[in-house]
């Protein structure tokens, strides 16, 4: 198979859909892969690199798309590269589609094959393609709330730990998931006051094992959400529902009782924010004020990180890369019911329930796609 990398085009994404190791992998199995030039050197991964493990380094995007096979990418196409898509051309990287119908509508009439890294599932039930960025954008979640809880950002002037005689700053983590808990290791880590709030009373028992009395645990419902974000310097939105748009947990109402200066950093935007407040921003311009309550809505954060969000990613993402590439799309979807769930628009279908569900499409099972 004829593998193709491009460049990442949004803004302030470094991260490279494959590392040279990744490549050298597919090509030492037969498989030729073409690699954008400069994709990875921003994070020190030079075209000699690539060349070196055995891909061919072309000039354009568009020699990118129009040779590949199968497209392997980290962020979702961006508007540019909708047209470049073809008929029957994999497609494999994250798309979060629920909260962006114009990128699905693109992606429907291209005719692509569209693997979704964040449906992919796990034999435990997990998202492991998901996990290793939701556990970089949950660390940096608590990175990014503390530096914009600084007055000179427009935060309430508060240290995340606070000082000898002076309390520390109340953070408020929503979800107990894979963001949830690498928030909760920081902020307990830089000393901070910690809620985490979720509807499985098993996982708040399990943290709690861990954590006993340096943390509160919750169990979530309206009243007790309200009450927290009241109360919260620093507020941390990690809900997931697969596939599906960010249940919106924290009204407009709540968010214009929080503290003047008080922080939110809304991890669920990728999914459309668990915010009714939340819209995406940018890295260039990471925050907006509503009510006096800064928020930080960056939808890719792990994009700040770059080299170790790229690397952590081909960790999850090789494996089924091999696999399209051995088998071929249909056959390893066939073997693989995990990666099937990953399947989210194909040949001109939506085939992804939520996806379907929340955009108002027919939905067409990857079974019967597959015959």
């Amino acid at each position: 198979m004829l593998i193709g990398v491009p460049k990442e085009i949004k803004n302030h994404e470094y991260r490279v859909g494959l590392t040279p190791p990744s490549v050298r992998e597919l090509a030492s199995r037969g498989h030729r892969v073409i690699v954008q030039r400069d994709a990875g050197v921003a994070i020190g991964l030079g075209n000699d690199l690539y060349e070196a493990a055995g891909a061919q380094i072309v000039d354009s995007a568009e020699d990118v798309f129009a040779q590949a096979d199968m497209i392997i990418k980290v962020k979702e196409p961006q508007r540019a590269e909708w047209s470049m898509l073809r008929q029957g051309q994999v497609l494999y990287t994250y798309l979060h589609l629920a909260p962006d119908p114009e990128q699905t509508a693109a992606l429907i009439e291209s005719g692509a094959v569209c693997i979704a890294y964040e449906t992919i599932t796990g034999a435990d039930g997990g998202l492991p393609l998901l996990a290793p960025m939701s556990e970089v954008a949950g660390r940096m979640s608590i990175q990014a709330g503390a530096a914009h809880l600084e007055k000179s950002k427009g935060g309430r002037g508060v240290l995340l730990g606070g000082v000898p005689g002076v309390a520390p700053a109340n953070v408020v983590i929503i979800g107990a998931g894979v963001v949830g808990t690498n928030a909760l290791q920081m902020a307990v880590g830089m000393g901070a006051r910690v809620t985490v709030l979720d509807k499985s009373v098993q996982r708040l028992r399990a943290l709690d094992l861990v954590y006993g009395n340096r943390i509160s645990t919750v169990y979530s419902t309206a009243s007790s959400i309200e009450d927290a974000v009241i109360d919260a310097d620093l507020l941390i939105g990690g809900v997931l529902v697969p596939g599906a748009a960010a249940p919106k947990l924290v009204t407009r109402q709540m968010v214009s009782k929080m503290k003047a200066g008080a922080v939110v950093v809304d991890v669920a935007i990728d999914q459309g924010g668990c915010l009714e407040t939340s819209r995406g921003t940018t890295h260039a311009d990471p925050t907006f004020e509503v009510d006096g309550v800064i928020h930080y809505c960056v939808t890719n954060m792990p994009g700040a990180v770059a080299r170790t969000s790229t690397f952590a990613l081909n960790g999850a993402t090789l494996g089924h890369a091999l696999a399209i590439a051995d088998k071929g799309w249909r056959e390893a979807l066939r073997a693989d019911p995990h990666l099937r769930n990953g399947l989210n628009v194909c040949e001109g279908h939506v085939t992804h329930a939520a996806v379907a569900a929340d955009l108002g499409y027919a939905f067409v099972s990857a079974d019967n796609m597959l015959g």
